[in-house]
């Protein structure tokens, strides 16, 4: 079972990393939260190429940090239009900033509870991504740069990952703790509110079509 919930976790976030793209350049925005993407590029540099694992999550990593790059380049292209109140030529190096205090925000973090491991900062990134894709929905007040795909494929990913940790045979003690199963659970709780959510806009607002730039 942990060798399965292990390949739905890659199938799964794979294919939501590929919705992301592709929405966003459809609809011509971005679909994941700016402060989620910078924690989540953070995340994927630090464990593909600073403290790699060994065998094949090095090669997802990698492989997901090119994904995030996709993701950023839709953020950079079009991010400016979903913030009209920031000043011209702004938008730019505020995310250069935010990048900059991510990675080292997510390496200590690491560090600290996870002794250089990437367990319960995956976990963290992920519930606080979680909430940022609920605000994020609330604060557009329609789908646009978001999916029914996009908004299952992270539920099933991000919930199979519980699972394998869960279902390890070689887990590390450490994971075994309150904390872990709280960013389970919430993961989960808040995957769950967002599709639902996101349903129940794309109801009652109908499809997005794209916006000339």
């Amino acid at each position: 079972m942990h060798m399965a919930f292990l390949l739905g976790t890659g199938a799964f976030w794979t294919a939501a990393y590929v919705l992301l793209i592709r929405t966003g350049l459809r609809e011509r925005t971005f679909g994941m939260p700016v402060v989620a993407f910078a924690t989540n590029i953070s995340w994927e540099f630090t464990f593909a190429f600073v403290r790699p694992p060994s065998g094949v999550a090095h090669v997802v990593n990698i492989v997901w940090f090119c994904f995030d790059l996709a993701v950023g380049y839709t953020l950079v292209r079009f991010g400016r239009s979903e913030f009209p109140y920031l000043p011209d030529g702004l938008f730019l190096p505020a995310l250069a900033v935010l990048l900059a205090f991510a990675y080292p925000g997510m390496n200590y973090a690491s560090e600290q509870f996870d002794a250089g491991g990437g367990a319960t900062t995956a976990f963290g990134s992920n519930l606080a991504m979680s909430g940022m894709f609920l605000a994020m929905l609330a604060a557009r007040r329609s789908t646009r740069g978001q999916s029914p795909g996009i908004a299952l494929t992270k539920l099933l990913g991000t919930a199979c990952a519980s699972l394998s940790m869960l279902t390890d045979p070689d887990r590390v003690p450490r994971h075994d703790t309150a904390l872990m199963y709280y960013l389970y659970i919430g993961c989960f709780l808040l995957d769950l509110a967002y599709t639902v959510a996101l349903f129940a806009v794309r109801r009652t607002k109908g499809p997005v079509r794209p916006r000339a730039i």
